[in-house]
């Protein structure tokens, strides 16, 4: 089996890349390689490259840019994938593409499954969701995987920068009143082969870690673990902020995008494991080293 993972250059672009290079016959292309944003270029060159699966990691996700670049960010998130999605109908090849939960208003309060009704309330969101609807109308095989707050070693995140603020400094503060669930992409890069043959039903899926935390308990978590692992930091407790107190945020983000995974766990017979221990094994594999 042939695969094509677009967007190698970012977190879980680069995860997927490392975590399939030894079990298929993978290749990746970074933005330098494959810009979305020519779709001339995207065109060109996947058309004369032979593949089975074609994994989309690529995207403009720069929340508040997307607010001020919505050309742009259509162009891209949304325009972009009916492309692919063409490109892999032409080959008979399966599209899996990685939306967010941003494409949920946040209004509701318990976890949001496949069939809640999408209602963006950013340009990003907005376009997030147009690809999605671009991906599916091409062929019912396309799968779109939502993700939410995806860590991973290959670029910094929330996580690090949270880890990065307590080793400089002695007071810290994450938002309190924001709820998702983070997701590690070795997690994913490990669920995703199960989804590979075009036999699989297409559709959307809604993968993430077990459980749902605010940003603050996200990053207390993460110093507690650090602090387990023998790692000094100035700082041990992450003070409360709140949503409303970011000023310098332009696009609205959804206060509450946790994801159901019940329909993933009914299609493979196995459950995420929790975010907190997916949180624990990352810094155990990358920060006790440093």
């Amino acid at each position: 089996m042939k695969i094509v993972v677009l967007g190698t250059g970012g977190r879980l672009g680069a995860a997927l890349l490392r975590k399939y290079g030894d079990k298929f016959d993978v290749a990746g292309f970074d933005r330098t390689q494959v810009d979305l944003s020519d779709l001339n270029e995207v065109r060109e060159k996947l058309r004369k490259t032979r593949f089975d699966v074609l994994i989309n990691a690529a995207g403009f996700t720069k929340v508040d840019l997307c607010e001020t670049h919505p050309d742009r960010a259509f162009l891209i998130n949304a325009e972009a994938l009916r492309v692919l999605a063409e490109i892999c109908s032409e080959k008979s090849a399966r599209l899996i593409h990685f939306s967010t939960d941003y494409v949920f208003d946040g209004e509701k309060r318990e976890p949001y499954t496949e069939e809640d009704e999408a209602a963006p309330i950013s340009v990003y969101g907005e376009s997030k969701l147009a690809g999605e609807k671009n991906v599916l109308a091409a062929q019912d095989r396309n799968l779109v995987v939502r993700v939410s707050w995806v860590f991973g070693p290959d670029r910094p995140s929330f996580v690090d920068a949270m880890i990065k603020q307590a080793q400089e400094n002695e007071r810290v503060e994450a938002i309190a009143d924001k709820f998702s669930a983070p997701t590690y992409t070795h997690d994913i890069a490990r669920a995703l082969p199960q989804f590979f043959d075009r036999e699989v039903e297409g559709g959307i899926l809604h993968f993430a870690n077990a459980g749902q935390c605010s940003w603050q308990e996200y990053a207390q978590w993460a110093l507690d673990c650090c602090h387990d692992a023998g790692l000094p930091l100035r700082a041990r407790t992450v003070g409360a902020d709140k949503l409303k107190n970011m000023a310098s945020w332009i696009a609205r983000r959804p206060v509450y995008s946790v994801l159901s995974t019940a329909k993933y766990t009914k299609l493979t017979d196995t459950s995420p494991r929790t975010w907190r221990e997916a949180v624990s094994d990352y810094i155990t594999r990358f920060y006790s080293k440093k």
